[in-house]
């Protein structure tokens, strides 16, 4: 499934530079998602690239894979190599954090790319929705961008309403897993 966050949080089109690319695919093995995206040259996490508590502070792109109920896994990916997954269970009730993810990343120029592979047993039951954002810049200058926009006067990642079906693109091989 290809998935283009090509809007800001509330619905304004963004250009083509500005957009992000990402491809889910379910493997026999997991979840893989690749990315594709400009870089906003915004420093990194401390430290060597691993899984990192706060990463949505910094430039990050975000997967929500929502299934049955108001479960869901948050996976987080950044340009230097950091990541976060965490699963959750009701807006913003984190119940598990900073679970094993493979992840590599580079950035090339003025864009970044990465590839994640998650284990299934991460993934919420099925039926899926998802939502996808993008994050960067510091201060002011901060920006952030969906695939699905939200509501309200401010950006707010947790609004499941807005995440948009993906039919049984993943529960065919989930269930198979």
């Amino acid at each position: 499934m290809h998935v283009t966050i090509a809007q800001t949080w509330d619905g304004k089109r963004l250009s083509p530079e500005a957009q992000v690319d990402l491809w889910i695919e379910p493997r026999a093995d997991g979840l893989q998602i690749r990315v594709e995206a400009p870089y906003g040259g915004d420093e990194g996490p401390p430290g060597e690239a691993r899984s990192f508590w706060g990463l949505w502070e910094y430039e990050v792109v975000e997967v929500f894979i929502l299934g049955e109920g108001a479960c869901y896994t948050e996976i987080e990916l950044s340009p230097h190599g950091h990541h976060l997954v965490l699963q959750l269970e009701g807006e913003r009730h984190v119940v598990t954090r900073e679970l094993p993810l493979d992840y590599a990343a580079q950035i090339d120029g003025q864009r970044w790319s990465g590839v994640a592979r998650l284990d299934w047993r991460y993934l919420p039951e099925p039926p899926h929705r998802l939502n996808a954002y993008a994050i960067r810049g510091v201060g002011e200058g901060r920006v952030y961008h969906a695939f699905s926009p939200m509501h309200g006067g401010s950006p707010d990642f947790h609004h499941l309403e807005c995440f948009r079906s993906v039919g049984g693109a993943l529960a065919a091989t989930a269930s198979e897993s």
